[in-house]
C-alpha cells in the first residue's frame, strides 16, 4: 500500500522537528494546528518569525537580545550598572529578571566553555565583557552560569580574568530547592548546598 504523503505538510513537520524538545508527534500536531489557522493568522505567524529574524540582534553593551541599540535593562538609568550578572543565554537573563529581585545589569555569554564540544572562550562574548569592565564603574560580577561542569569551568575561567582587575566576583548559591526533600537530592547538589550554607 502506498504511503500517504503531502510534500508541503511533510516539510512543515520536518521544520518543527528541528526545534529543541519537539519530537515527530509534537511536530505533526503543530503542523496540523498551523494548517487549521485562518489565513490571516497563518500570515501573522509567518510575519512574526520573519520580523524577529530581521529586527532582533545583540545589545551593543550586554549582548542580550533587543530590537534597539541597547536593551531596556542597559538603557535604564534606574538599574545598578556597577553590578553585572553573567549568564549563559538570554533565557537565563529572563529567568533572573522574573524574580524581580535583581537590580543590576546583565552580560550574556551565549554558551559556556566546553572543550569537548569545541567551544572555547573565543566563541563566547568574553571580549565584550572585559571591554565593559575596562570602561570602569563595575564593582561586582555575579557568575550565574549553570551548575554544570561547563558552567563551573566558565565561572572559574572568568573569575581568573576578573579578580586581577580588582573586581569582586561572586557565584550564585545553589543546592536544595525550596520545598525539596533531602533524601531525593543527589550527592553533588547536597555538597554544593553544604558549601554555600549561610548563618541564620
Amino acid at each position: 500500500m502506498a504511503q500517504y504523503s503531502v510534500a508541503p505538510l511533510e516539510n512543515l513537520v520536518e521544520q518543527f522537528e528541528k526545534m529543541p524538545g519537539i519530537g515527530h508527534k509534537s511536530a505533526q500536531r503543530l503542523a496540523y494546528y498551523v494548517l487549521n489557522l485562518p489565513e490571516h493568522e497563518a500570515k501573522a505567524l509567518a510575519q512574526a518569525v520573519t520580523d524577529a529574524h530581521a529586527k532582533i540582534h545583540y545589545c551593543a553593551k550586554c549582548c542580550n537580545l533587543t530590537d534597539k541599540e541597547l536593551c531596556p535593562v542597559c538603557a535604564s538609568p534606574s538599574r545598578d550598572h556597577s553590578v553585572i550578572c553573567v549568564v549563559e543565554t538570554p533565557r537565563d537573563a529572563t529567568a533572573v529578571e522574573n524574580t524581580h529581585e535583581y537590580k543590576g545589569v546583565y552580560h550574556v555569554l551565549h554558551g559556556s566553555i566546553s572543550p569537548l564540544n569545541g567551544i572555547s572562550p573565543e566563541e563566547l562574548t568574553v571580549k565584550e565583557l572585559l571591554a565593559r569592565i575596562g570602561e570602569g564603574g563595575v564593582t561586582e560580577v555575579i557568575m550565574a552560569t549553570n551548575p554544570t561542569v561547563e558552567g563551573d569551568a566558565t565561572a572559574l575561567y572568568l573569575s581568573g580574568l576578573l579578580k586581577p582587575m580588582g573586581i569582586r566576583v561572586t557565584r550564585l548559591a545553589y543546592g536544595i530547592p525550596v520545598g525539596g526533600d533531602l533524601e531525593y537530592a543527589d550527592e553533588y547538589t547536597l555538597a554544593k548546598a553544604l558549601e554555600g550554607r549561610n548563618e541564620i
